[in-house]
């Protein structure tokens, strides 16, 4: 799999679990109605989510990752 499938891919799964987990606790706990349930569990997840890149270094394309809970950037293998 390219690196920038792999950045993609981690992209999404790092994405979808915070998304899924904020809609259905904003569904249990709140009184929101209509588009406003998506969208502020999607801008949480966007927040809160891991940040994964492809970048093309010297040694070839690599995938990085930056996340609002770690410090710095960490590199993928």
């Amino acid at each position: 799999m390219s690196p920038k499938i792999k950045a993609l891919v981690y992209n999404f799964f790092g994405f979808a679990p915070i998304y899924f987990i904020g809609y259905v606790l904003l569904v249990q706990f709140t009184t929101l109605t209509g588009f406003a349930i998506p969208a502020i569990a999607a801008f949480a997840a966007i927040i809160l989510a891991p940040k994964f890149q492809m970048v093309k270094t010297q040694n070839g394309d690599k995938v990085f990752m930056k996340w609002l809970f770690l410090k710095g950037v960490r590199e993928m293998k």
